[in-house]
């Protein structure tokens, strides 16, 4: 059996961007973005398996260590936890921006392996973020795809200004 899924970035998505060549790389360092809780709570209710795909090259860099993220995770799991929500997987791209890698964001392989391991209908998934790449991974994994950002040059199947907003689209 397959499920459709909410594919979400977690950097300027779920949390606060960090200003550009800085990591969240404690949990005193993850911020949640108004209406991203509510949001993803709403797309799980409206049938969507929420999963984290996101790139996190802090780790490769040694700004960051895989042991932070988990602690990272689970700060968002008891976020989620008066919703009645869980994230059902986290999926993260450690690698340096120049290893050739296949699961890197704009390629699909975060995507591909989070469909794999939670029986994601792909065709019937959305992924959501905040970049092109974000978009691209999505176009390239054959989802749908939710922008949040005012960049009209992204052409993605919608635009929305936060997760919440995305959400209300998607699960009208």
């Amino acid at each position: 059996m397959t499920q459709r899924g909410a594919l979400i970035d977690r950097d300027g998505t779920v949390n606060v961007q960090p200003p550009e060549h800085e990591y969240v790389s404690r949990v005193e360092d993850f911020h949640l973005l108004p209406g991203a809780l509510e949001g993803i709570a709403a797309l799980a209710s409206c049938g969507y398996v929420p999963a984290i795909v996101s790139n996190q090259r802090g780790v490769a860099r040694g700004m960051t260590t895989r042991e932070a993220l988990g602690e990272i995770d689970a700060a968002l799991q008891a976020a989620l936890e008066p919703h009645g929500v869980r994230i059902a997987g986290f999926y993260y791209c450690t690698h340096g921006a120049d290893e050739s890698c296949d699961c890197r964001k704009p390629r699909p392989g975060l995507l591909l392996q989070a469909a794999a391991e939670l029986e994601l209908d792909l065709a019937g998934s959305w992924m959501i973020g905040d970049t092109p790449r974000d978009v691209e991974a999505g176009r390239a994994a054959g989802a749908r795809t939710a922008y949040l950002g005012s960049d009209g040059e992204v052409d993605a199947d919608l635009t929305a200004a936060s997760l919440g907003e995305a959400a209300s689209l998607i699960c009208p």
